[in-house]
């Protein structure tokens, strides 16, 4: 079993419905999240493009944030799901330089905190928060070992990158392009 998310930026008109329903299921504190919408344009005018994504941890199968935490409060669990424990974390913030997504916080309690792909939602047979409130529809969650969910069915039928491919981290994020 493999978690992992495809993002159809065709499809994301950068409404924040993600992060907001993400900061209520996981009681994020105001003025932090653990995803955000980003825009980018490329071109010249008047020939320009534009690519809206919903950003986050990117779960990665290589993650030099687990490798790089001198507690283990940074770990993977089953799925994939790249975690971090508070209780074991001692704030130092070597996590948060290590990862090339920008995807970690420091949490005013003195940990840090990032997407945990709402994993207590995942084991209730439920998808993400960000997912389930997406009204697009762009947002695809799954086990990219079976070839029937949604996120395999739509990585196999379209074309994807992956944010910072140089980086080796092997993230499980797609965006489907």
């Amino acid at each position: 079993m493999r978690y992992a998310m495809a993002i159809d930026t065709k499809k994301c008109v950068g409404c924040s419905d993600c992060v907001v329903a993400c900061q209520v299921e996981n009681n994020v504190p105001v003025g932090y999240c653990r995803d955000w919408v980003t825009e980018t344009v490329d071109g010249t005018y008047p020939s320009l493009e534009i690519e809206i994504r919903s950003e986050r941890c990117n779960h990665c199968d290589n993650a030099p944030c687990v490798r790089c935490c001198p507690t283990g409060a940074s770990h993977i669990v089953e799925g994939g799901v790249v975690l971090v424990t508070p209780n074991k974390c001692i704030g130092c913030g070597a996590c948060i330089q290590s990862c090339p997504y920008d995807a970690r916080y420091s949490h005013p309690d003195g940990h840090v905190d990032k997407c945990t792909f709402c994993l207590h939602r995942v084991k209730k047979g439920q998808d993400p928060a960000c997912v389930s409130v997406c009204p697009t529809k762009c947002m695809y969650f799954g086990d990219l070992d079976n070839p029937n969910s949604d996120v395999s069915k739509m990585i196999a039928k379209r074309k994807y990158k992956t944010l910072a491919p140089e980086a080796g981290t092997k993230p499980q994020i797609f965006y489907l392009i």
